[in-house]
Parts: structure tokens; C-alpha cells; sequence
């Protein structure tokens, strides 16, 4: 037997469990004769008898037991399996896949995601950090549907992507709050010769922080250039030096790193894209990100 021939072993299913063509004729809405017809060709195809007659019955051969075996494990796991698609296609979620470029704060990237898992329609979110390019490569791929940078794309890159800016935040400077008093005084004075933790020198904020000190006049002493933002601010809860972070993210980071705010870099901010393959957004989860991202980066 090369292949099996499943509405055969159907009809043979059922005759095994009415015990007579006429009932199973009656289950499968045939004919006894349809019915007797393809459990020819099926024992042609076994080779051997799947039935004994016996009196107006009919009673299972060996081989014909051994084939109810297997087609009650056949029909059993069918059964199963439509029941999971009908369950899974009544509560199906949509899959958002998103790339956070590793040098926006966790903080941020929660509460620009966060929103998603709220909407009416089911989503399950898929994260992936990563370096800026390799994001945008996955994109240009279609393993992702949206890039959450803060640097936007630049022009003439070639990649059918767009830009939605998400809004910008003010940086606000941080630091333990048993240092904290010393260095509001005067601030931003006080940053002379302060001890301070930066992004590394890649990092959009590190520039725009190098360049607000010279317009304030101070030099900080930078005790640590650090990439990853979550790492930086541990430090930072150490006393260990004074950091920066979006201000929009204040509450959070003074209760999670046991700080507080002793100012505001002015004219330092920090903006972010979501950068889509889609000129006008359609797609729900970016477009839930997208509506409410603004109203709490201002803050």
C-alpha cells in the first residue's frame, strides 16, 4: 500500500465501530453500497480482509484490529486539532514584532509599548533589541514592523521605511538623593569638576550633553562612559556619579534608583522615531503608539 486513501479508512472507521454497513450507511449519510465499494478498495489496497462476516455482522480480522488502532489515534488527534483552530481562530492574537534601538533608556521603550497590550483586539508583542543598522536591516527584511529609534532614518538610504516622530523629552540630570542637595545648589555650577557617568560617545545624548556643558561653562569629571542605559542608572544608584536620563521618565527613575533630579539640561532633549514601512499608519499597534507617546514625553 503506497498511499493511504483517509475517506476510505473513514468509511472503515465507522463500519468497525457501527458493526454493519447499514448503521455506518446511516452515520455517513451514503449508501451501503457506496460504503461496501470503498471497503473493496481498501482491502485491495491492505491486501488481506479487514472483515469476517459473520451471520448479517460483520467482525474485524487481525489486520482489520490493527488498523482500528491506528485510526482511532488518526480521527482521535483530527478531532483535536480542529478543536485547537477553531479555539485559537475565536481568540486569535496579532503578532507585532518591534526593534528598540539599545540606546533608548528600558524605561521609555516599556512606556512607549506598554499601550499595545491594552488594545481591544489581542496582540502579542515581540521585542528584539539591537544596533540601529542591524534593526533597519531586519525591517528591510519584513521580520519586523516597526523600529523604535532615537535617531531617525536618514534620506537616501534606500529602504522603503518612513519616519513618525513619537515626540521629544527634556534630559533631566540626576543623581543619589543623599548627593542630591549638594549639587542643586548653584545648579548648573555645581556640575564643576562633579563626578559623572555618560552614554558612550555614539550615544545622541552624550553630544548633546558635551555641548550644553560648554555653553554652561562646567566640566564634570567623568568617572564612567557607559552604553547600556539600565547599567548606567545601577551606577548612578550607588552614588557613584551623577546621570542622565529623559525627564519624562523622572518619577521612575527616582524610585528606582533611589535619586532625585537636581535640574534640567536645557536645550539637551532626546527624540524618538518609530520608523514603519508604512508612509500612513494602518497598522493598529503603531498607530496606538504613535497617539499616545506625545502626551507623556512633554511631561
Amino acid at each position: 500500500m503506497r498511499h493511504l486513501n483517509y475517506n476510505r479508512l473513514q468509511y472503515f472507521w465507522t463500519v468497525a465501530r457501527e458493526g454493519s454497513i447499514a448503521r455506518a450507511s446511516k452515520q455517513l449519510h451514503l449508501t451501503s453500497q457506496t460504503i461496501s465499494g470503498q471497503l473493496k478498495l481498501l482491502e485491495e489496497s491492505v491486501g488481506v480482509p479487514l472483515f469476517d462476516r459473520v451471520g448479517r455482522g460483520l467482525v474485524l480480522t487481525d489486520t482489520g484490529r490493527l488498523v482500528k488502532e491506528y485510526a482511532d489515534e488518526i480521527f482521535s488527534l483530527g478531532a483535536e486539532l480542529s478543536q485547537r483552530i477553531r479555539d485559537q481562530s475565536q481568540d486569535m492574537a496579532v503578532l507585532f514584532t518591534v526593534g528598540v534601538v539599545d540606546s533608548i533608556p528600558k524605561l521609555v521603550a516599556y512606556r512607549m509599548l506598554q499601550p499595545v497590550l491594552e488594545l481591544d483586539a489581542p496582540v502579542r508583542l515581540v521585542c528584539q533589541e539591537g544596533k540601529f543598522e542591524q534593526l533597519l536591516g531586519e525591517l528591510a527584511l519584513h521580520r519586523l514592523d516597526m523600529v523604535l529609534s532615537d535617531t531617525a532614518l536618514p534620506a537616501g538610504l534606500g529602504l522603503k521605511a518612513y519616519n513618525h516622530s513619537l515626540g521629544s523629552s527634556p534630559v533631566g540630570l540626576f543623581a543619589h538623593k543623599k548627593q542630591a542637595k549638594k549639587y542643586k545648589k548653584n545648579f548648573p555650577q555645581s556640575l564643576d569638576g562633579a563626578p559623572f557617568m555618560l552614554p558612550s560617545t555614539d550615544n545622541v545624548m552624550r553630544q548633546g550633553l558635551e555641548n550644553w556643558f560648554q555653553r554652561v561653562g562646567v566640566l564634570p569629571k567623568v568617572v564612567a562612559e557607559i552604553t547600556d542605559s539600565a547599567l548606567l542608572k545601577m551606577f548612578g544608584a550607588a552614588g557613584c556619579g551623577i546621570f542622565a536620563a529623559p525627564a519624562s521618565i523622572s518619577a521612575e527613575v527616582e524610585h528606582m534608583y533611589d535619586s532625585s533630579c537636581i535640574g534640567i539640561a536645557e536645550d539637551v532633549s532626546e527624540t524618538y522615531y518609530a520608523i514603519s514601512p508604512e508612509r500612513k499608519l494602518k497598522n493598529i499597534a503603531v498607530v496606538q503608539i504613535n497617539e499616545l507617546a506625545p502626551s507623556w514625553l512633554q511631561r
